[in-house]
């Protein structure tokens, strides 16, 4: 019997990415309106992606089952 496929999460696949050594990067919400309000500290510290924490890179394997992590 053959077995199915896990489909890869779209919407996931469109918000994280794979370093080069294996680390899950995401970008920091906060930066798509109002942002006349915010700090010129705020922005600039939301411009850049950081790490997917610890607790939360089983979520984003399950949903990229392409994900191939060392």
């Amino acid at each position: 019997m053959k077995k199915n496929k896990i489909k890869t999460k779209k919407a996931a696949a469109k918000r994280f990415k794979l370093t080069g050594t294996g680390k899950v990067r995401r970008y920091k919400t906060g930066m798509r309106h109002l942002l006349e309000h915010k700090s010129k500290d705020t922005k600039r510290q939301s411009k850049n992606s950081t790490e997917v924490s610890s607790s939360d890179i089983r979520k984003v394997s399950r949903m990229l089952p392409g994900l191939k992590r060392s």
